[in-house]
């Protein structure tokens, strides 16, 4: 089982089995979460695969790592998890408001996560699974604090293009009070989602604090 099936498997399992407080915040579970590295220009990651039901994604968990909640901040849930044995940290949350154009048609939840993976040295990476199919090679951009940033898209999920501006990108999510993420489907739908960012800062720091023990 790949680590990025691993944590897909630990979120699910997380939001099934996860406080009222996510219940209420969260909503259903997610299609998946990105585990790779910052991947280089020419080497785009696969998709993750969403699991069939929520109940067989934490049975694939291994070694029984369940994820943690140990904070909830805002519309943001904080967990870690300890999959193969390597320690992993995520912030998640849903949309605060998603629209279609065509009006009101069909997906799955989005979700967006930032991740940090210590034994991989990756901190702080924003990926979204945007709960449909994306249009191949089409264009997406997540928008904050005044500024829009290049997104590429793979299977059912987007991550920046330019990896040295992520970390911009993090600091202007800390500080803005919403982001918003445009896509196009394979049947060509475009979509628009807002993510409400109260409670991130303090999701991260908390994050980061753990993360290093």
């Amino acid at each position: 089982m790949s680590v990025r099936q691993i944590l897909t498997s630990l979120v699910l399992s997380a939001l099934l089995c996860g406080a009222s407080s996510l219940a209420q915040a969260q909503g259903a579970a997610p299609k998946g979460a990105k585990d790779a590295a910052k991947p280089a220009a020419a080497d785009k990651p696969a998709a993750a695969k969403p699991a069939a039901k929520p109940e067989s994604a934490a049975a694939a968990a291994a070694g029984g790592a369940e994820p943690t909640l140990i904070g909830q901040f805002g519309t943001w849930g904080a967990y870690t998890a300890t999959p193969n044995g390597k320690k992993v940290c995520f912030a998640l949350a849903k949309p605060s408001s998603s629209k279609t154009n065509p009006p009101n048609r069909p997906r799955d939840p989005a979700y967006a996560f930032v991740s940090t993976r210590p034994a991989e040295k990756v901190t702080n990476e924003v990926s979204i699974m945007i709960g449909y199919a994306l249009k191949p090679g089409s264009e997406s951009s997540l928008e904050v604090g005044g500024a829009s940033y290049a997104m590429y898209t793979q299977g059912d999920g987007l991550w920046i293009k330019n990896a040295a501006e992520e970390e911009r990108m993090v600091d202007a999510m800390r500080k803005a009070a919403d982001v918003t993420v445009k896509g196009v489907s394979a049947k060509g739908t475009e979509t628009t989602d807002t993510f409400s960012l109260k409670g991130l800062s303090q999701a991260l720091d908390k994050l980061a604090q753990d993360c290093r023990r």
